[in-house]
């Protein structure tokens, strides 16, 4: 039986809780709560193992802050005994419309530190990855702010709405494959 190790990005500490940036911890959170998974301190991560109707996925929220994510990645793929494929790396991305998705098998990291840290301990561009839109509406020099704020009121719907379809995306990867799930989800 096929196993996945799916990693939200974000930083660790209340002050960055319901920020943009954290939006791969939102979807990872989210879909413990409809895959039934309880949520542990783990080595360099917190770590929610469960089952997807019986397969074998692992959660992770790295509690090495977003630059320093690959080290989680690549401790649980190394634990786990685990394919690049069966890697997918939840972020968020300025350049995508808010609440919109991008399921990619590999890339750049975009200007992502988070995701240039995991490709450097990877040493690979291949693993998959689902890129969250955060929408990039901040006056100019304000990027860092607005990453690191949290949302906006008329924001919220469209964010929530969006982390349901996201953890739906997920759920089509690990039943119907990465192609599957990008021809399903890149389009909404």
């Amino acid at each position: 039986m096929e196993k996945y190790l799916i990693a939200g990005l974000g930083n660790i500490g209340n002050e960055y809780t319901g920020t943009r940036h954290n939006i791969g911890f939102a979807v990872v959170e989210y879909a413990a709560i409809q895959w039934g998974g309880k949520w542990e301190e783990g080595r360099y991560a917190h770590v929610c193992e469960t089952k997807v109707k019986g397969r074998p996925v692992t959660l992770i929220k790295p509690t090495t802050y977003m630059n320093l994510s690959g080290k989680a990645v690549q401790y649980w793929k190394q634990q786990m005994k685990i394919e690049n494929s069966n890697i997918m790396v939840v972020t968020d991305d300025l350049q995508i419309p808010l609440g919109k998705l991008r399921l990619r098998g590999q890339g750049t990291p975009g200007g992502h530190n988070g995701l240039t840290d995991i490709i450097e301990k990877l040493n690979t561009l291949d693993f998959p990855r689902l890129r969250f839109g955060i929408g990039n509406d901040y006056p100019k020099g304000m990027q860092v702010e607005y990453v690191l704020g949290r949302w906006f009121k008329e924001e919220e719907p469209i964010v929530s709405e969006g982390i349901k379809t996201a953890v739906d995306a997920l759920q089509c990867y690990i039943f119907a494959g990465l192609s599957q799930a990008m021809t399903s989800y890149n389009k909404k």
